[in-house]
């Protein structure tokens, strides 16, 4: 008799310091409280995050593995073991929704290929959150992750997403590392057109959050305070 598997739920977690009832649903206590395997992209975070949902969380009876940008391929089944013994298995980014712009698309892809049935629950997603209060285009929009550091690179990079911006009326959304946020914005200042449109949200789901969308010539006049902050870029015509 064939072994039921277990199921892996793709668990939201929080982008600052919120309240848990605040972003995300009730529901989700109910299903931490019944996985004992977390995939996690940082395991303080974590433990911290599973202690703020439930203060009476063991989690010394909890297991855990680091799924992060430094797993190693051929580690990524060993983490499966326990969906295969019938045990659920939650995956956690260190804030967020995991998979998207966070580590855990391999470890899902391979559940697939496996028939191991994947939940994800709803939760606060910066990059649809930041999309959602633009303004901007919300039926066409690509996310880009990084753009080079390099400065040529860069301005090449950023004057790309403007044409195609225009060109196929499309949302172009991107992030940076926080400490370099401001040397992204001098980029994205002296490389668009007056009249390109940039959104800067920042913090949030946070009592800071700041979300503005100006016209370069604008942003030029009256810059943003987003050093060190978490944000997300996004430009358009």
């Amino acid at each position: 008799m064939n072994q039921k598997k277990g199921k892996i739920y793709l668990i939201p977690t929080l982008l600052g310091d919120t309240q848990t009832a605040d972003v995300l649903p009730d529901g989700i206590r109910v299903i931490l409280a019944g996985i004992k395997h977390f995939a996690v992209e940082d395991l303080r975070s974590a433990r911290r995050f599973l202690k703020k949902i439930d203060k009476e969380t063991d989690i010394d009876s909890l297991q855990f593995h680091l799924l992060n940008e430094h797993s190693k391929l051929e580690d990524i089944p060993l983490i499966l073991q326990p969906l295969l013994k019938g045990y659920d298995l939650g995956v956690m980014s260190e804030a967020g929704t995991p998979c998207v712009a966070d580590p855990g698309s391999l470890l899902v892809s391979l559940a697939h290929e496996k028939g191991i049935r994947v939940i994800p629950l709803t939760g606060p997603s910066s990059i649809i959150l930041a999309l959602m209060a633009s303004g901007f285009n919300g039926q066409k929009f690509v996310f880009h992750g990084y753009l080079p550091v390099d400065r040529r690179s860069r301005t090449a990079a950023i004057r790309q997403l403007e044409n195609t911006a225009y060109r196929d009326d499309q949302t172009q959304i991107f992030i940076e590392t926080p400490y370099r946020n401001m040397k992204m914005f001098d980029a994205i200042i002296e490389s668009c057109s007056p009249g390109t449109r940039l959104c800067i949200a920042a913090n949030l789901t946070t009592d800071d959050e700041m979300i503005r969308t100006r016209q370069i010539s604008e942003w030029k006049k009256k810059p943003p305070a987003i050093h060190k902050q978490p944000v997300v870029f996004l430009l358009y015509k």
